[in-house]
Formats: structure tokens, sequence, C-alpha cells
């Protein structure tokens, strides 16, 4: 077991005082039998007043509302988990499922239905193209032996950027340009596993070490894959590996953009914009 702290701060400064609307924030990690949380404390100006709630996913929410104008917001997440998965396992797969294509269990199919159905359809004849060479519709293959070669290829062929533009490129516009951030390459792979037929869904969280981007810690995205027996699998598509300690999960969904660390909007001047401030650390304790 692993003890980890994560500091997550995130301000914004505004030209003149503005009042903030709802505001939500995804900034507590989805606790389970591998990851529990041993403390956490958030601060947040101007006044506001906080209610948490799970949503459909799972995901802890906070929901904040706030009671005066402001010229800076000011968000500072610290929470210490523990960390029960040293390093990635390997994949337990059923045996129906152990080469590909194979068939969802119907029971499972009808929760799993959103996972499959793509959030970029227009990009489905690009992906195919790229697809190829790793598997032809029809052709057998191991299914991690495909989910590994998938992870590989983006790596190989899509160049890693630290991107500060709000919002994913498509599957289409990554394989464009040859290059994005974590959440853009995590999207094609979610995108080529739903185009396969497996469902896949966007993971956001905390990267603990420089091991799988040229980052130190930080706030990263990446995929997870539902196996047979296996359940949901992590696959980070910045370093071509398998999810273990050194990620922590904040939350989940079936698309790449549903689920940013803090959103919301204020009444304001629309102009000058305001300038923010993110720092994340993350060390072992």
């Amino acid at each position: 077991m692993r003890r980890i702290k994560i500091e997550h701060s995130t301000m914004y400064e505004y030209p003149e005082p503005v009042q903030f609307l709802k505001h939500r924030l995804l900034v507590r990690p989805r606790e389970g039998h591998d990851i529990r949380i041993e403390s956490s404390r958030l601060d947040i100006s101007p006044k506001y007043s906080i209610r948490w709630h799970r949503d459909v996913y799972g995901n802890s929410v906070a929901a904040v509302d706030f009671h005066a104008p402001a010229d800076r917001l000011s968000i500072v997440s610290e929470v210490i988990v523990q960390h029960y998965e040293e390093r990635p396992v390997d994949p337990v797969v059923a045996d129906e499922a152990r080469q590909f294509p194979f068939h969802y269990d119907p029971m499972e199919q009808i929760d799993l239905m959103i996972y499959l159905l793509s959030a970029y359809p227009q990009d489905s004849a690009r992906l195919g193209q790229w697809l190829r060479g790793l598997w032809k519709p029809g052709g057998n293959i191991p299914t991690l032996e495909l989910l590994d070669a998938i992870n590989r290829k983006i790596v190989d062929e899509i160049g890693y950027e630290v991107r500060e533009l709000v919002g994913v490129q498509s599957p289409a516009e990554t394989l464009e340009r040859r290059k994005g951030s974590c959440r853009d390459v995590a999207t094609l792979f979610i995108e080529a596993c739903r185009f396969c037929g497996l469902a896949a869904r966007f993971v956001s969280g905390y990267l603990l070490s420089s091991a799988a981007v040229k980052d130190v810690a930080s706030t990263h995205a990446w995929s997870e894959v539902y196996l047979p027996a296996g359940g949901w699998r992590g696959f980070d598509s910045t370093s071509a590996q398998h999810v273990g300690g050194e990620h922590v999960a904040v939350a989940v969904h079936r698309h790449p953009q549903a689920i940013p660390p803090i959103a919301g909007a204020y009444l304001g001047p629309e102009k000058p914009r305001p300038v923010m401030h993110v720092e994340v650390r993350a060390k072992r304790l």
C-alpha cells in the first residue's frame, strides 16, 4: 500500500468583481477496493455553500453556490489516499472473451450500451482506415493483444503535447495533427475500441509521477475498457501502459468532454477574460 497526497489549486482572477453562478467540482477520488480516502480538505473563496452528491456514474460531485461577488475565485483541494494497487496487474478475461471478436453477456450489454455508442460517429470511416492494419472485420485476434496494439499504435504515431485549450480533439483531428494531449489520445483510444465493439469510457484523475508523460505530477486522463470477468481495466495512451498504482481516478464518463475538474459560469464583463492559475502536486508519502 502506498499513501499519496494530492494538492490541486485553481485560481481565477477577474478585472472587476463578478457574480459567480453555481459551480460543479470533480476533485474527490473514486473510492473502491484499490483506493481509500484517508483525509480530504476543500478550501474555497469567496463565501459559499456546498452540497455533495453522486452522479449517475457514481462520481462524487460538489455543487457550490456563492454568496458574494468577488474579483478572485480560489479552489484548493487537498486529499490523502491509500492506494492498494502497487503496479499494473495482468487483466483477467473470461474464456469466451479471450479471442476477439466476442459478445458481451446480454444482461451486461444493457448496462454497457452507452459505452458502446460513439461520441464522434462522423469519424467512423477515418478510424476504420487507421485500424485496418491491426484488425479487419471477420478476423480473429487475442482481445488483450488488440487492446495493447491500439494503445501502442497511438503512442508510436501521436506525439504528446500539453494543450491548455478547453475541450477535446476529435479522433480525426488528432490523427490529422498527429499530436494531442492526454485527453485527446484517451479519446482516440476509446473511439477505436467502440469502433471494434468494445465498451470503453473516459477517466479523469491524477498521475503520481512522470512515468507516463513528460510533466511532473499532474491532472491526467486515460481510458477504461470493460472485459468480461475482469471488469473495467485502465489503459494509458500517453505511455502504452496498463493503469496501476501511479494513477488516481477522480471521475468517469461516456463522453470525454463531460468531466472537467471545475465547471461553472459567472455574470460579468465578457472581456478581458479572467486569468487562470492551476497548480497540481501529487507525491508519495
